[in-house]
């Protein structure tokens, strides 16, 4: 007894001593920050909130910058990538502006900076929180290399639409998986501490609702009810804030009407009230002057009083602030205490940078681009995040004897491998499949067939089709090139672009094992193509090592361990499509399903099955989200609940028994979803709450464990309470959203 109570004596003393240490940094961090603060002028004040730059293509900084500068009229720039300028830019605001306050460089360091790992999308494809937190903790430690000590990453927006171009950068649909990626970024890119040279300030993006646009275009209107926004879209923000994120960036669409950058519900109340967040807010490009376009605001000084009302502390390259503020403070539209608010907040984060300590780059430190333990990361992570969609007669891995016929746009186009937001990747650096059987003496021929994604031409077709003659296997690799997808790239039409289709239809003519590799930023509707294949891998874009990753994964060296953090549509006609929908009236089932081909020519007129579904693509996607295979199988059984009956202060254990049925060692990922079955609102027909990485050698089995709370339970209902209703409760353990062994508890008031 006298032991535990002197652990429990010890523990609270150390506790007491933490806290004193964080409200002792807390009060001198304050303490310097008030000090600053009241020694600048308006106008320095006002600079602060100032992000200047200019496209990443120009070579040149014009000496009004460095005027401006000077004068203490700037607080940040971003993509300055010659390092003389920002060596110069820094001893200007260090030694010769006012008050000596250092600037913070920025870059859109999204997916790597050097060594480029594969895109978000599919990064969130490997539901591994280390592979998210290596990728940033590697693409901080070389960009600082050149001074760059701020990225506008990671981003967290909720993409339910594959049209969007901007879904390649994103999390996924699910906020559950988003959540633990987005805080994994963050402790990536800043670590432990913030002043540490080597780290960077990561900024949770686009603040909020950016990946619900209509039709999936990009910077369009988004409409949404409150639960929703609270329930779906913000849990990856506030994760991403609980793990200390320092800055946020609002988004370029409105919300209910009100565009992100003017918003004051969401920056004050949700953001700064709700969610306790302390560091600073950053207009996206330009998207402070957009609320003219939008129909907001009547011109750039009003777009200035909108965004500064509602608490935006930074501009982005446009200059309402600039331009108007002062006269704004001096008309009494804006209070000079919003304003020194706006300038704390910069002037925190640049404190917690170290940069009043050690604001110049360290010279010393290289970045060491592309280092082997860099490349090998890059690798894993392409392993990770490639996801075997399709495998007949477990034609992969191939059998190192077979001749392969490498045929397609994407094969060995290393400029498109690195994908969307690389404006530092080298292709110089990239290694393509191609690359890889030729070090490997591998047994092929190689013939593009298509110069690249969108070649309309069939004049290719010839000499890739005898190649394929002369071969026992093909490969193809198709996809879309890196511009297709990205910021301002939605498509209407999400199948392989060009005449790709045509050509696979071609070589499935040779009755031959037909292997489709995708390379590209979003789910392809394949299902024009889908029956001609044996095997299907989705590699999205992978990056750097996407050559070295994809030679193992088909020849068994690895395994394709990922799982789609989307649902896969058969058709753009049926986006956008989520796993974690509601029921309707009439939900959509099997036996009630009637498809086009179902229908007698000159029926009488009914309602055709009474459900939820398209007469043409019916009610399913053509693989849903978790899905993914291996090259081993796996059996589940025993699904136990340990309670029927648990209170809101018990824990629930829910148990399942997996078992390696194949001939090889291979990892699944089981996953837990639950449906509330009766809400004050309607509630999803599922929603993911728990996943593991489980490896097993074959005949090995695991019994896999999770434990709910009523804290797992809690949702925002129609009268804004967030809380666990009392009811009855579904849970499945399954590989996927439509699979599982399912079980059922009872939540008691």
């Amino acid at each position: 007894m006298k032991k535990i109570l002197c652990i429990m004596l010890c523990a609270m003393f150390f506790t007491c001593e933490e806290n004193k240490t964080k409200t002792s940094q807390n009060t001198k961090e304050d303490q310097f920050i008030s000090e600053l603060l009241s020694k600048m002028t308006l106008e320095e004040k006002i600079g602060q909130t100032n992000l200047r730059g200019t496209s990443s293509r120009t070579k040149m900084l014009p000496a009004a910058l460095k005027d401006a500068v000077r004068k203490g009229e700037i607080g940040a720039f971003l993509n300055v990538m010659n390092l003389d300028y920002v060596d110069e830019l820094q001893r200007i605001a260090v030694e010769e502006s006012p008050n000596g306050i250092p600037l913070i460089f920025s870059r859109d360091v999204i997916h790597g900076f050097k060594t480029i790992f594969p895109i978000p999308l599919g990064m969130a494809a490997s539901w591994d929180a280390e592979v998210a937190k290596k990728s940033s903790e590697i693409a901080a430690y070389e960009a600082s290399a050149v001074g760059i000590r701020w990225t506008f990453a990671p981003m967290l927006d909720i993409s339910r639409d594959s049209r969007w171009g901007r879904i390649a950068e994103s999390p996924g649909e699910d906020p559950y998986l988003a959540s633990v990626l987005g805080k994994a970024y963050v402790e990536g890119f800043q670590g432990e501490d913030l002043s540490d040279s080597t780290k960077m300030a990561a900024c949770a993006k686009h603040f909020i609702g950016y990946g619900a646009g209509i039709g999936g275009r990009d910077y369009n209107t988004v409409n949404m009810s409150e639960p929703l926004l609270r329930n779906v879209y913000l849990p990856p923000f506030e994760a991403a804030l609980n793990a200390g994120a320092a800055t946020v960036m609002t988004s370029f669409n409105e919300v209910n009407g009100i565009p992100a950058s003017g918003n004051e519900f969401l920056l004050k109340q949700v953001l700064r009230e709700e969610l306790g967040f302390d560091g600073f807010v950053v207009s996206d490009w330009d998207s402070t002057k957009e609320m003219i376009a939008h129909g907001f605001a009547k011109n750039n000084k009003h777009a200035a009083e909108l965004s500064a009302v509602a608490g935006m502390d930074m501009e982005m390259t446009s200059t309402s602030y600039e331009k108007h503020l002062k006269e704004l403070i001096n008309e009494g539209k804006v209070p000079v205490a919003e304003l020194d608010a706006f300038v704390k907040n910069i002037l925190r984060i640049k404190y917690r940078l170290g940069l009043f300590k050690n604001p110049y780059r360290n010279k010393d430190h290289t970045g060491n681009f592309y280092a082997e333990n860099h490349l090998n990361e890059a690798k894993k992570a392409a392993i990770k995040s490639t996801v075997l969609l399709k495998n007949n007669n477990a034609i992969l891995p191939l059998n190192e004897n077979k001749k392969v016929a490498i045929i397609g746009p994407l094969a060995d186009a290393p400029h498109e491998q690195l994908g969307t937001w690389t404006f530092d990747g080298e292709k110089e650096h990239t290694v393509t499949p191609v690359d890889v059987f030729k070090e490997k003496n591998s047994s092929f021929i190689f013939e593009k067939g298509l110069t690249h994604s969108r070649d309309k031409t069939k004049k290719g077709f010839k000499s890739a089709i005898q190649a394929a003659k002369q071969a026992d296997v093909i490969l193809f690799f198709g996809g879309e090139e890196a511009i297709l997808s990205g910021e301002a790239h939605s498509r209407a039409n999400i199948d392989l672009p060009g005449v790709q289709e045509e050509l696979v239809n071609e070589l499935s003519k040779l009755d031959k094992p037909l292997v489709l590799v995708i390379m590209a930023g979003r789910p392809i509707s394949i299902s024009n193509i889908l029956e001609k294949t044996d095997a299907v891998l989705m590699a999205w874009h992978p990056g750097t090592m996407g050559g070295p990753a994809l030679h193992d994964i088909i020849y068994g060296v690895a395994e394709p361990e990922g799982r789609l953090p989307v649902s896969w549509p058969k058709t753009a006609g049926q986006l956008p499509y989520f796993y974690n929908h509601k029921n309707t009236g009439r939900p959509a089932s099997e036996d009630q399903f009637v498809g086009i081909d179902d229908i007698p020519i000159q029926a009488w007129q009914s309602s055709l099955g009474n459900d939820s579904h398209y007469l043409d693509a019916g009610f399913t996607p053509q693989f849903p989200f978790g899905y993914g295979l291996s090259y081993s199988k796996f059996e589940y059984e025993n699904l136990s609940v340990s309670k029927d009956t648990i209170n809101f202060n018990e824990d629930l254990t829910v148990k399942i028994t997996i078992t390696n049925t194949g001939d090889r060692p291979s990892k699944d990922i089981v996953q837990l979803y639950i449906q509330d079955v009766v809400g004050s609102i309607t509630r999803p027909v599922k929603e993911l709450k728990r996943f593991k990485h489980v490896y097993l050698k074959p005949g090995e089995s695991e019994e896999v464990s999770f434990t709910i709370s009523s804290e797992d339970l809690k949702f925002v209902n129609h009268k804004l309470v967030n809380a666990a209703e009392a009811g009855d409760f579904n849970i499945w353990i399954g590989q996927h959203a439509l699979s599982g062994l399912k079980g059922s508890f009872y939540l008691k008031q």
